[in-house]
C-alpha cells in the first residue's frame, strides 16, 4: 500500500497518480522528516528556525507551535442512536465506519498528516479529522495539476473603465475606495518541481503555496483517494459525504471575520476581516467590488460571478433609467388619450365576455359573465347579458405605446452591447488571472470520471494517457437524458394547461358573486391568484428537476468539472425556462388568439376559453412578469436573509449544547475548525447564475410589456451582490478555491437569450399591442383617432342577433357573417412586414457592434502575443545549448560516482543543477 523512502517516511501512492520516472525531472521530492512520524501532531516540513520564520498573512490556522491545517473532516457520533439500533442499523454504522478508517489510512498512506480531534458530550461526540499536506505531497500534487505559481512579479493592473471615463470628465468618483493588501500580479507557468529555484518564494517552504492552493491540492487528493472498490465508485469525499460517513468537509476560514478590537490598523487584518470591511458590509453597496482579493482568497470561479453580477448591475442602470422615462411617458399618455377617454366610448351594446373594470371611475361597470362561461354550456349558453361597448381602460396605455418600440429596440442593442463588453472583460480577467488556457491544458478529468472510465487513452493536447469513455457511448447516453428532459418539460406544459382552467374557472365562480365589485373584478383577480398558483407550481417542480438534473449529468459520464457543469446546466435552464417563462409566453401569444366569435366560440374542455382583459394581454403581462420576477426576487432574498440565519442559530446551538453537557467551559474559547464547522455548508452558485440569467430574461425577452423591469431588477442586484459577498465571508464556510477561464456555459446562454429577445419582442409589437393597428387607423382613416374604438369592434352575425332580439359588438376585425374582413388581412401584413423589419434591423445594427468591438482588448492581445514570442525565444535558447548541458550533466554523474551523493539541501532535496526555463 506505500512505498517507504530510506529515511522511513511516507511517499505518494503510486496507484492514485502514475509516478514519473527519474529521467522526467532532475531532483528528487524533499522527504518528510522522520520527526513527523515520532513526536509532533502534523509533522515537520523544516527545521524549528524556518519554521518560526516568515508566514504568508493568508496562511491557515496555525503558529510555530500549532503548524496550520489545510483541511478539516468532520463526523458526528449519536451514542443513543447507537444503543436504540437494530442488526441492520448497527451494520450500516459499523460499514460507514470501516469506509471511514479505509479513506484516512489511505490519505495517510498518500503522505497525508491527519490528526484526530473530538469533543464528547452526554449523548455523542463531534470528530474532527485535521488534515495537513507536507512539503514533498504539495510539491507532488502541484506538479500533476498543473498549478500556476508565480515567476515574477508585476505591479497591478486593475482597471475600471466608469473610473477612467470619470477621471477624463474630472468628475469626483464616488465609487472608487483604496483597499489594503492590494494583490499582486505575477507572469506564472505550470510549476515543475525540476524548475523549483526559478519560482518566487521558492526559499521558504512554509509560505510558498498559498493557502487556496494548499487547498486545492489538498481537495485533489480527497476526491480520488478510494475507500473500497474503485470501480463501484467508492472512492472520494463527496460521496462519502453523500452517503454520511463524513458531516463535512472544508478548508479553514482565515480566522474571524470581524477586525480584533485590539488590532483596527489594516495591516493588521487578515484576507477575510479585508473583505468583510470593504467588500461584504451594506454600507458597501456604491463601492467598487475589490475582485482581486475575492480572487485571492476564494478562487477564480467565485471571482467570475461576482464581476459578472458587477459588470451586469452596472449595466442596468442605463436600462433603469431609460426604462422609467418610458414608463413615465405611458403615466403622461393615460390622461391624454383620446381613444381611451370615457367621452369616446360608443353607445352600441357589447357581446358578452369577460367583465371589464370602468377606467377613472366615470365609465359604466359592464355585467359580469352569463352562463355562457360555465362548464359544459360552452357556445350554446345565454346570451341575454351584454355590456356597453366601451374603450380600452386607460391602464392598458401604461406599457402600449410608441416608445415601448424605442424601448425594446434599445433592450435588444442594450443586450447585445453588455455580452460584447462583457467577453472584454472577462478575457481581461482570464489574462489577469492566468487562467486563459485552463480549460484546454490544465484542467485534469474529474475524480468520479477517472474511476468509472473503462479505459485510457492519450490527451490530444498534452499527449499524457488520460481516463477515457467512448464518445458513441456518451452520446447515446445524452440523448436518453434529453427523452427525460423533454417528459418533463411536459409535464410544465401540463401545468400550465392546468393555470389556464383555473383561470377561466375561477374567472366563472368569482363573477357569480353577489358582491358587485367582485364580479366587476373577476378577470384580474382570476388572473392574480393563478399568477400565484403558477409561481407555486415553479418552485415545486424546480427542487425535483435539479434533483434529477445531477442523477442524469452524473450517468452521462463528462470528462471534466466544467463539462459536467455545461451539461448540467444546460439541462436545468432549458426546464427553469418552461417553467418560468410558460405562462408569460402564453399571455403574449396566445390567450385571446383563439375566442371564436359570437355564435361559435370555441372551448378547451368545455370550457371557453381565455380573453384578455381589460387594457389588452399586455397589462396582464405585465402583471405576471412582475408577480413571478419580483415576487421571485422577494421569495429568494427573504430565504437567503433569513433561512441562513435560522439554519446557523439551530447549527450553533446543536453543537454548543452537546459541549455544555459534556461539561466543556466556553470561557476556554472554540477552535478554528469548531469554529468554522458551526457555519453554514457552502452550496456554489449555480442557484446564483439561473437566479440572475433567468432575471436578463425577464429583463430582455419580455421588455415591451413592463419598461420597469431593468429598474427592479436593479435595485435586486445591488442587494444581491451584498447578500451573496456576506454569506460567503461571513455566513458560509470556506468553498474550495475552483479555478475557471470565464462562466461557462451562461455567457452562450445569455446570447441566446439575447437574440430570442429580438423576436420575442418584434412579435410582441406586432400582435399583442395597438401600436400597429393605431398606426393604421391614423394612416387610413382619422389622425387624431376619434372613432378608433368602433374601428376595432366587429357585429355580432345576424344569426345571433335575431336569436336574441338585440345586436351587439365585440373586438374583432371581422365581417357581419363571423368571416374575417379586409381590415384584418391588411393589418395581418402589416404585422408580418414589421416583425421581419423589426428583427433585420436589430440583428443588422447588433452583427455591426459586434464586429466594431473586439471580443479580447488589444492590450491583452498584445501581451499575450508577446509571452508566446518569448516562450518560443526560451526554447529555442535551451534547444541550442542542449549539446552542452548534456556534456554537463554527463560531468555530473561521472563527479558523483566518485565523490559519492550530492548534499542534502535542508529540505531534503539534491543539490544537483536546476535547468533554467
Amino acid at each position: 500500500m506505500t512505498s517507504e523512502a530510506s529515511s522511513g517516511s511516507r511517499r505518494p501512492r503510486s496507484g492514485m497518480l502514475r509516478r514519473r520516472s527519474p529521467e522526467e525531472d532532475s531532483t528528487v521530492l524533499i522527504d518528510v522528516a522522520p520527526e513527523a512520524e515520532k513526536g509532533h501532531t502534523y509533522g515537520s516540513t523544516a527545521p524549528t528556525s524556518e519554521q518560526s520564520g516568515h508566514r504568508e498573512a493568508a496562511g491557515g490556522v496555525g503558529s510555530p507551535s500549532k503548524p496550520r491545517v489545510d483541511f478539516v473532516l468532520v463526523w458526528e457520533e449519536d451514542l443513543r442512536l447507537g444503543r436504540q439500533q437494530g442488526g441492520a442499523g448497527r451494520d450500516e454504522t459499523d460499514t460507514r465506519g470501516a469506509w471511514r478508517e479505509t479513506f484516512l489510512d489511505n490519505l495517510r498512506a498518500a503522505g497525508l498528516h491527519v490528526d484526530q480531534r473530538a469533543v464528547q458530550g452526554e449523548n455523542g461526540a463531534v470528530h474532527y479529522v485535521l488534515l495537513r499536506a507536507p512539503w514533498a505531497v504539495l510539491c507532488y500534487y502541484a506538479e500533476d495539476l498543473r498549478l500556476k505559481l508565480p515567476l515574477q512579479e508585476l505591479p497591478n493592473q486593475a482597471s475600471n473603465w466608469s473610473a477612467g471615463l470619470l477621471a477624463w470628465l474630472g468628475l469626483p468618483n464616488i465609487l472608487l475606495e483604496d483597499v489594503p493588501d492590494v494583490p499582486p500580479e505575477y507572469y506564472s507557468c505550470p510549476f515543475k518541481v525540476s524548475k523549483l529555484s526559478r519560482f518566487l518564494g521558492s526559499d521558504d517552504q512554509e509560505n510558498f503555496f498559498t493557502s487556496t492552493e494548499r487547498h486545492q491540492i489538498l481537495f485533489a487528493i480527497l476526491a480520488k483517494t478510494p475507500y473500497g472498490h474503485e470501480k463501484k465508485g467508492l472512492c472520494g469525499i463527496d460521496q462519502l459525504l453523500a452517503e454520511g460517513v463524513f458531516s463535512a468537509a472544508f478548508p479553514l476560514h482565515d480566522g474571524p471575520f470581524r477586525t480584533p478590537p485590539e488590532g483596527p490598523q489594516a495591516p493588521g487584518r487578515t484576507q477575510r476581516q479585508v473583505l468583510f470591511r470593504y467588500w461584504a458590509r451594506w454600507s458597501q453597496w456604491n463601492k467598487y467590488q475589490p475582485l482581486d482579493h475575492v480572487r485571492r482568497y476564494f478562487g477564480e470561479k467565485v471571482a467570475f460571478y461576482f464581476a459578472w453580477l458587477g459588470f451586469y448591475t452596472g449595466w442596468l442602470l442605463p436600462a433603469a433609467a431609460v426604462g422609467t422615462l418610458v414608463f413615465l411617458a405611458g403615466c403622461f399618455l393615460v390622461f391624454s388619450d383620446i381613444p381611451t377617454s370615457c367621452a369616446a366610448a360608443p353607445t352600441t351594446l357589447r357581446c358578452a365576455r369577460s367583465a371589464w373594470t370602468a377606467p377613472s371611475g366615470c365609465c359604466p361597470v359592464p355585467a359580469p359573465w352569463p352562463r355562457e362561461h360555465s362548464a359544459g354550456r360552452g357556445a350554446q349558453g345565454s346570451h341575454a347579458s351584454h355590456s356597453r361597448a366601451r374603450p380600452r381602460p386607460q391602464a392598458g396605455r401604461l406599457f402600449d405605446h410608441g416608445g415601448t418600440v424605442f424601448f425594446s429596440a434599445f433592450m435588444a442593442l442594450w443586450a447585445v452591447l453588455l455580452l460584447e463588453y462583457w467577453k472584454r472583460q472577462s478575457a481581461t480577467l482570464a489574462y489577469r488571472w492566468g487562467c486563459s488556457d485552463y480549460e484546454d491544458i490544465e484542467e485534469r478529468p474529474r475524480p468520479q470520471f477517472a474511476a468509472s472510465a473503462p479505459t485510457t487513452a492519450p490527451n490530444p493536447v498534452t499527449g499524457e494517457d488520460e481516463p477515457y469513455f467512448p464518445e458513441r457511448s456518451r452520446v447515446r447516453r445524452v440523448l436518453a437524458g434529453s427523452t427525460v428532459v423533454v417528459m418533463m418539460v411536459a409535464v410544465v406544459v401540463v401545468c400550465l394547461v392546468s393555470v389556464i382552467l383555473y383561470r377561466a374557472i375561477m374567472a366563472i365562480l368569482v363573477s357569480r358573486s353577489n358582491n358587485t365589485l367582485l364580479a366587476a373584478w373577476a378577470s384580474r383577480i382570476a388572473s392574480f391568484t393563478g399568477s400565484v398558483v403558477n409561481l407555486v407550481f415553479i418552485l415545486v417542480l424546480s427542487k425535483i428537476y435539479v434533483a434529477l438534473a445531477h442523477i442524469l449529468t452524473r450517468w452521462e459520464m463528462h470528462r471534466t468539472q466544467t463539462k459536467f457543469e455545461d451539461a448540467f446546466t444546460l439541462k436545468v435552464f432549458i426546464f427553469q425556462f418552461v417553467n418560468f417563462y410558460s405562462s408569460p409566453i402564453y399571455i403574449a401569444f396566445f390567450k385571446g388568439r383563439f375566442v371564436g366569435h359570437p355564435g361559435n366560440y370555441h372551448t378547451l374542455f368545455g370550457v371557453r376559453n381565455e380573453e384578455c382583459a381589460a387594457g389588452g394581454c399586455l397589462i396582464e403581462l405585465a402583471q405576471e412578469l412582475l408577480v413571478i420576477m419580483v415576487g421571485k426576487q422577494i421569495i429568494n432574498n427573504v430565504q437567503e436573509i433569513l433561512v441562513p440565519k435560522l439554519q446557523g442559530w439551530w447549527q450553533k446551538f446543536r453543537l454548543r449544547s452537546k459541549k455544555r453537557k459534556a461539561g466543556a467551559s466556553e470561557a476556554v474559547g472554540q477552535a478554528p475548525w469548531e469554529a468554522d464547522y458551526e457555519l453554514l455548508p457552502c452550496e456554489g452558485l449555480f442557484d446564483e447564475y439561473l437566479e440572475m440569467v433567468l432575471q436578463f430574461g425577464f429583463v430582455t425577452i419580455f421588455v415591451a410589456a413592463c419598461p420597469l423591469a431593468p429598474l427592479f431588477a436593479l435595485l435586486n442586484n445591488w442587494v444581491e451582490i451584498r447578500l451573496d459577498a456576506r454569506k460567503f465571508v461571513c455566513e458560509h464556510r470556506r468553498p474550495v478555491a475552483e479555478r475557471a477561464q470565464d462562466i461557462g456555459i451562461w455567457s452562450h446562454i445569455l446570447a441566446g437569450i439575447a437574440h430570442l429577445a429580438v423576436v420575442s419582442n418584434a412579435f410582441l409589437l406586432a400582435f399583442s399591442s395597438d401600436f400597429l393597428p393605431r398606426a393604421y387607423y391614423r394612416w387610413t382613416r382619422a389622425p387624431d383617432l376619434r372613432g378608433f374604438v368602433n374601428f376595432t369592434l366587429a357585429r355580432a352575425p345576424p344569426a345571433f342577433a335575431s336569436a336574441h332580439n338585440r345586436t351587439c359588438r365585440y373586438q374583432a376585425f371581422r365581417e357581419d357573417d363571423g368571416q374575417y374582413s379586409p381590415t384584418y388581412w391588411n393589418l395581418l401584413a402589416i404585422r408580418l412586414a414589421f416583425v421581419i423589419v423589426f428583427e433585420h434591423v436589430v440583428f443588422s445594427i447588433g452583427r455591426i457592434l459586434d464586429l466594431l468591438v473586439p471580443d479580447i482588448p488589444e492590450s491583452v492581445e498584445v501581451k499575450v502575443k508577446r509571452e508566446y514570442y518569448l516562450a518560443k525565444q526560451a526554447l529555442a535558447e535551451n534547444e541550442a545549448l542542449s549539446g552542452t548541458n548534456g556534456a554537463k550533466d554527463n560531468y555530473s554523474q561521472s563527479s558523483e560516482r566518485s565523490l559519492g551523493p550530492q548534499p542534502t539541501l535542508p529540505g531534503g532535496g539534491q543539490a544537483s543543477q536546476v535547468p533554467s526555463l
